[in-house]
């Protein structure tokens, strides 16, 4: 397990020295594709799925509630299959979980469990919360919760802080003032604070 967390941390470091790019990923093709192109650069890659990759993979005529989060779970699985043959490191990640979109979240956490109890490991390395849109006391109050799941598992928990510039999954801040899209450091210390005791002492 410490060795899979280092990997990670590895690889993080790696993909931020060298200005690798990630893309999200909506099917075992471009999956494949992503996997084939990393192996040629012989270069670690992080495979980014979303609520809306995985309704694609599930297909779009499926209307059951669950099927975003099959979809991701059916990729993460091809992935974990295919990725020895290609012999490079790979980061699973799925990306931004507004508060309306929780349900998807619980989903995966519970993937993930289910996983990690045959396998020792995560199914995913990494979940993104953006809770931008709601008070800063609900939104560390909410991702406390979640990552006191998450950290026994060791799966990284990245967090949205204030307001999120442009538009992603219908929320449109594009007419905010754009000095307020920057993160203040006492906004930093305050996560910092309540979060450090959930990874480190539990």
């Amino acid at each position: 397990m410490y060795y899979y967390v280092y990997c990670i941390y590895i690889i993080s470091n790696f993909i931020q020295s060298t200005h690798r790019t990630l893309f999200p990923y909506i099917s075992s093709s471009t999956a494949n594709a992503a996997l084939e192109a990393a192996s040629k650069m012989n270069s670690p890659v992080i495979i980014q799925l979303s609520n809306g990759g995985g309704q694609f993979m599930a297909g779009k005529s499926v209307k059951d509630k669950h099927a975003c989060a099959a979809g991701c779970v059916a990729l993460a699985i091809h992935v974990r299959a295919m990725a020895p043959y290609y012999g490079i490191p790979v980061i699973l990640h799925t990306d931004h979980c507004a508060k309306k979109l929780t349900p998807w979240f619980e989903a995966l956490l519970e993937a993930n469990e289910e996983y990690f109890k045959q396998c020792g490991e995560p199914l995913f390395s990494s979940h993104m919360l953006d809770l931008s849109e709601e008070p800063d006391e609900e939104n560390i109050a909410i991702c406390s919760q979640y990552l006191k799941r998450m950290a026994p598992m060791k799966i990284w928990l990245e967090m949205e802080i204030g307001i999120t510039g442009g538009e992603e999954d219908g929320v449109d801040n594009s007419d905010v003032d754009q000095d307020k899209l920057y993160t203040s450091p006492e906004q930093v210390w305050v996560r910092i604070c309540c979060f450090i005791a959930i990874i480190f002492f539990q």
